[in-house]
């Protein structure tokens, strides 16, 4: 089974407001229209079995709504829902506890777009809980491309926040953040962090010429293999970032890489399926 643990939806009713705001502020195009349909197309296409989608809870006060969409739509057509949680919500501690109860086995955080680091003490108490509770958590990993200059989720604080948080398995996507690559191996290689592929391989896809050649290259194939080999291919997730990549390039570019079938494997759907608990 082939899963991408990293995929994004909007309501159909802001769906197209959305994926626009967000193409200029990254000045990046997207490859579907950022409904549920269009993930199922591509996923369609590409071969992709199962995905995971992450809402990412912008609003403290919206998290109970946002999750009790999600849940309206969890397990249909393939789909795994994770919850939303804010760290500014007034009622995160009840909400976690409910969000446990209504079966949802993960949430998602983003520290760039919630405002937040990583480290603040908002933060890893609600790391501490999804512990507690059984919860991952998957968490947007280094920079942003939509918020250039904004660190809030660096290696090195996420290693901190971890520290202080108790134990919990967290899933730091891109590879474990997004342009801090280099930091990546000596801030979480010891801390037992998964990392997930999403928008790390290939290039950007510009919706304008804001970029110049030099910075639309991302992780280096080499480096992407020698993180996987440090790491162990057993701690590493497929993942597209769809809508912002193009689902079918993602499968292409892994299973073209020099990794043995195992790895592939592994990063394909089995670490997935154990998450799961497919």
């Amino acid at each position: 089974m082939m899963i991408d643990f990293h995929a994004h939806t909007f309501p159909d009713r802001i769906a197209p407001a959305a994926v626009n705001k967000l193409e200029h502020m990254a000045h990046a195009r997207s490859f579907s229209d950022g409904t549920r349909a269009g993930l199922l197309q591509c996923m369609q296409a590409a071969g992709i079995d199962h995905a995971v989608v992450l809402p990412v809870a912008t609003n403290p006060l919206k998290c109970a709504s946002m999750n009790d969409a999600s849940h309206a739509l969890d397990g249909l057509d393939g789909l795994t829902y994770l919850a939303a949680i804010h760290p500014d919500a007034p009622d995160w501690y009840e909400e976690l506890g409910r969000v446990q109860q209504l079966g949802f086995l993960g949430v998602k955080i983003h520290p760039v777009y919630q405002d937040v680091p990583i480290d603040d003490t908002r933060f890893v108490r609600i790391l501490d809980r999804c512990g507690e509770l059984g919860l991952f958590v998957v968490m947007h990993g280094g920079a942003d491309i939509g918020f250039p200059g904004v660190e809030r989720c660096s290696p090195a604080r996420l290693r901190r926040a971890l520290a202080l948080a108790g134990p919990v398995t967290l899933i730091a996507a891109h590879m474990g953040g997004w342009r801090n690559w280099e930091e990546v191996p000596e801030q979480l290689l010891d801390t037992g962090v998964y990392l997930d592929t999403a928008y790390t391989l290939g290039a950007i896809n510009p919706l304008d010429a804001h970029y110049t050649p030099e910075e639309l290259p991302m992780l280096a194939e080499e480096r992407f293999v020698e993180l996987v080999r440090l790491f162990g291919s057993n701690r590493v997730l497929f993942g597209t970032d769809s809508p912002w990549d193009d689902m079918q390039a993602c499968v292409t570019r892994i299973r073209a890489l020099p990794l043995t079938e195992e790895e592939k494997a592994d990063i394909f759907g089995r670490n997935a399926s154990r998450l799961l608990q497919i």
